[in-house]
């Protein structure tokens, strides 16, 4: 594995934990309003490898507690799983972030993950619109994540066009029993796709009430606008 990014200290990204941040590169999605394009579209070194990122993890293993790898899309990396339990031997917690579309690494990850974050970007049918023909892989995800005993969450960015009041019951019928359902807020600027820097995030009401009716369907509904 290489990494495209390292974040040092981190007080947000894992619940309860001070982490630091890994960035895989490369992605399988297109979302037109992601704000990692440098991870994803033609990554230019220089990169850090995993052993220099142990290294540099051990070093601050007196000031965090928990890695965080996120990306770009961590799950297109087959030697993953092996490098999340040497963070384990390490005595890191580890934390998962990944889009779903990779059931198979993913399963392989979980016996050693303390956390994960599952991205549902938005409605089923409109996958479409961020590179995905077929979403099959996503629910066998969400599946393993329901069935399973690693704390998760699903994460939703609220991009308007993306996410709309009439999307939110299907992705609540989609994901329902799940055990946590997180709402943010979308920011402007980087976008993959220009046209989504000048596009105008929705109020905090909304997203409360996009939050409204997803709590008809999960157990546990969090707002981080």
């Amino acid at each position: 594995m290489k990494f495209g990014g390292f974040q040092k200290t981190s007080l947000i990204d894992f619940p309860n934990k001070i982490s630091s941040i890994l960035f895989t590169v490369g992605c399988n999605l297109r979302c037109p309003f992601c704000y990692n394009g440098r991870l994803i579209i033609n990554p230019k070194p220089p990169f850090l490898s995993e052993e220099d990122a142990i290294k540099i993890l051990r070093s601050r293993m007196k000031y965090v507690d928990a890695v965080v790898i996120t990306g770009g899309e961590p799950t297109l990396n087959s030697d993953l799983p092996t490098f999340i339990r040497q963070l384990k031997d390490e005595g890191f917690s580890v934390k998962l972030d990944t889009n779903g579309f990779f059931p198979d690494i993913l399963e392989k990850c979980l016996p050693s993950l303390d956390y994960v974050a599952m991205d549902f970007k938005t409605s089923l049918e409109k996958y479409k619109l961020l590179g995905a023909s077929d979403t099959r892989n996503l629910l066998l995800s969400l599946e393993l994540l329901k069935k399973g005993s690693v704390d998760y969450e699903l994460r939703n960015t609220t991009v308007p066009t993306i996410v709309m009041e009439e999307d939110i019951p299907k992705m609540g019928e989609t994901v329902k029993g799940a055990r946590r359902f997180a709402f943010q807020q979308f920011v402007p600027g980087e976008a993959l796709d220009e046209t989504f820097n000048s596009l105008k995030p929705y109020p905090p009401e909304v997203i409360s009430s996009f939050a409204k009716i997803m709590r008809n369907y999960v157990n546990e509904v969090i707002l981080r606008i």
